[in-house]
């Protein structure tokens, strides 16, 4: 089965300026750098009604990744229309009272982008310099900053008395008092096997780097990205996710990554309606005797490196990354049972939400990222919302009790509340 209910950080476009492309797919270098973030949701969720949970995993019966559930007290409406007061959720890992460190295997698959006619052949365009350039673009540059940032690399932040990942900071710093001082949350970062996604003319634009190679950017068309991202089924060697399940390079107990080469999505078939820099979700596939026989969760996330100058905001190498993997902490399953993870309806900059994805009500903001330097390299990463946010505290019980980390001083008040989607 296919992705569900994904959570996407995505990019509003302007729409195109004259340009005389001398190819047809081709965009000017300039074609992303004027964008605002926006939020963009994906039908998903079967949006139920449930009790309060037992302290342990979600969802029961289900192979996937060690999690823990909890629920809070508030005022609010489901999006039933329904008055409801409690709230349920699912995070990543071990619970903050139960202490000691959690380490979860995160792999990460780098993805070539090979375009080609529609017909199947190889494509081929020709540059500012009046060259033919075959149009592939390749991970390979990326890769070894991009495992060296901030959510696999470890840095200094006011949650942990000793330096550690990003999202484990921020984990730290959500639950304040009520986690034990040795709690963490790991994520074990290792680079498999290189994958290879294509994409035919209908379904892509590209443009050209200065010197003439391929590519400074892609975009692809979502529909026929996601259809070459998730199998259709399991065992399938056709798609990326599914090349690397059946290899065991992506498991039910990982967090994966599928790392790509400045590559970002459109919606219908329109390259103004950009652009997708990432998103989080699963991969659910039926079970068998090796696993006594329970569905499948892979947790994902596709997640592009951002290369400087392309967009404006700050959204640069790891933005979209630590995005998704926050977001993946938080909500694992992205409120697939309509249950866990489903909270009070909130709204900010224009965002109505219901579902506790912790990017999103920050990447709208001037200042949503937050640069972090490791190894001489100064990278991006976003600034979270935290839980306190969503359980529209009037005291935060978030360490030095703010609503955003690690920059405090992005989310200074709560959302008022809000009636059924905002209206």
């Amino acid at each position: 089965m296919k992705k569900f209910a994904v959570c996407i950080l995505s990019l509003a476009m302007c729409t195109l300026s004259a340009f005389a492309a001398q190819n047809k797919n081709e965009l000017p270098k300039n074609f992303l750098t004027s964008k605002k973030s926006i939020h963009a949701n994906k039908p998903g969720g079967l949006h139920g009604k449930g009790n309060i949970p037992t302290p342990h995993g979600f969802p029961v019966g289900v192979d996937s990744l060690l999690n823990f559930t909890d629920h809070f007290e508030a005022p609010g409406v489901y999006f039933d229309g329904s008055a409801h007061h409690i709230w349920e959720y699912s995070m990543v890992g071990k619970k903050p009272a139960q202490g000691g460190t959690t380490t979860i295997n995160a792999p990460v698959v780098p993805v070539i982008i090979d375009m080609r006619n529609n017909d199947g052949t190889p494509a081929y365009a020709t540059n500012q310099f009046g060259q033919s350039v075959r149009l592939i673009s390749l991970p390979d540059p990326f890769i070894q900053l991009f495992m060296n940032g901030p959510v696999f690399g470890v840095s200094n932040y006011t949650s942990s008395p000793a330096p550690t990942q990003i999202t484990d900071a921020i984990q730290r710093a959500e639950f304040g008092n009520k986690a034990r001082a040795d709690w963490h949350t790991l994520l074990a970062g290792n680079v498999k096997t290189t994958r290879t996604m294509v994409l035919t003319a209908d379904n892509f634009f590209f443009a050209f780097n200065d010197d003439g190679s391929c590519c400074l950017f892609v975009l692809a068309s979502d529909p026929a990205f996601t259809a070459q991202l998730f199998p259709p089924s399991t065992p399938d060697n056709s798609t990326v996710m599914g090349a690397a399940e059946v290899a065991g390079d992506v498991t039910t107990k990982d967090i994966s990554t599928f790392m790509f080469p400045n590559t970002y999505l459109y919606e219908n078939n329109d390259p103004n309606q950009c652009c997708v820099l990432g998103y989080h979700s699963f991969d659910l596939e039926a079970g068998d005797s090796t696993n006594n026989n329970q569905p499948r969760f892979y947790v994902m996330n596709y997640s592009s490196w951002i290369s400087p100058g392309l967009f404006g905001g700050g959204f640069e190498d790891v933005t979209a990354h630590s995005h998704e993997v926050a977001e993946t902490f938080n909500d694992p399953f992205v409120g697939y049972d309509g249950i866990h993870n489903i909270v009070p309806f909130w709204l900010i900059n224009g965002q109505c939400q219901d579902l506790m994805e912790v990017g999103d009500v920050i990447e709208g903001f001037s200042n949503a990222t937050y640069p972090v330097t490791i190894g001489g390299y100064t990278y991006h990463p976003q600034t979270e919302a935290l839980l306190p946010w969503f359980e529209f505290q009037s005291n935060s019980t978030a360490i030095d009790r703010p609503y955003s980390y690690p920059d405090e001083t992005v989310l200074t008040s709560l959302s008022a509340p809000q009636p059924l989607n905002c209206q």
